[in-house]
């Protein structure tokens, strides 16, 4: 029997280490030391991805602090805000406008802010959606006004009941029953120039919906009330200040206004629209 010498075999351990959606992270794997003492602790390691800790170059108790030689700047006190409110261009305008619809408060026509213009032309601007509402008379709060003062109630014709006005020249709108004005006038924003004239004429709502979508321009037309080819009233999705881009034919109006229309409209309430948009 011939003598068997034992054979050494040497076992290599292969460890896989799989790691699932690491992105942009990187994980440091754990180490044993050659004493087979365990895995290293993360914190060891070298810093992952961006973050590692940067290593200490000296003992912070043994540097001394270096002298702070910048120069100090005084403190500058901030100016104060100027009392009360900017004066516009169109200050004696809008004095005047907002003194024939005299609903706004007490304001004085010399063309000169104070205190209580200020406050009416305030309230004028938070009523008709004027952005910024600071009180300056500018050329959309005279606009606005004018028109607004411009609106006569009686070119509507209406009837004794109930009738939706649509004043193209002044760009403004009303409702009025029995002869008195129950709505407005308010601010209006209808079909521009290029094919998306409001057409005159007296038509009735013959639908309404809460919320419409509109197919062609993918938007929603919130307090819908129909009345001619695809046209109606419904709350503006836009600034109605905006005057250069218009409306499709469509009767823009301020949120507060598309409801209150909303709550006095009905299918069959009488529609009339008159004059002309001017520029188109």
């Amino acid at each position: 029997m011939h003598g068997v010498r034992g054979t050494t075999m040497r076992l290599v351990a292969v460890a896989v280490v799989t790691v699932v959606g690491a992105g942009a992270c990187t994980f440091a794997p754990s180490q044993s030391s050659a004493s087979g003492a365990g895995p290293v602790p993360v914190s060891a390691t070298v810093g992952t991805g961006a973050s590692g800790p940067p290593e200490p170059t000296a003992n912070p108790s043994t540097v001394a602090p270096k002298p702070d030689k910048t120069p100090q700047k005084p403190k500058v006190k901030p100016k104060p805000k100027p009392a009360g409110c900017p004066t516009g261009e169109r200050q004696r305008d809008v004095e005047a406008a907002l003194s024939d619809l005299g609903s706004f408060g007490t304001i004085t026509i010399d063309g000169k802010q104070s205190a209580q213009d200020c406050q009416a032309i305030k309230r004028f601007q938070r009523r008709f959606g004027i952005s910024p509402a600071e009180g300056r008379a500018g050329p959309t709060t005279a606009s606005v006004a004018k028109r607004l003062a411009n609106t006569d109630p009686r070119k509507c014709e209406a009837g004794k009941g109930l009738t939706f006005c649509v004043d193209l020249t002044n760009q403004t709108v009303l409702a009025i029953r029995g002869g008195k004005v129950i709505l407005g006038p308010t601010v209006t924003r209808t079909g521009m120039s290029g094919g998306f004239q409001t057409p005159a004429g007296n038509y009735k709502v013959n639908f309404r919906n809460v919320k419409e979508w509109s197919d062609p321009y993918e938007v929603w037309l919130p307090y819908w009330q129909h009345f001619v080819d695809g046209m109606g009233f419904h709350e503006t999705t836009t600034y109605i200040h905006n005057g250069a881009i218009g409306s499709h034919g469509c009767v823009n109006l301020l949120p507060a206004d598309a409801r209150k229309l909303w709550s006095l409209g009905k299918v069959g309430t009488p529609v009339h629209v008159y004059g002309r948009r001017p520029g188109t």
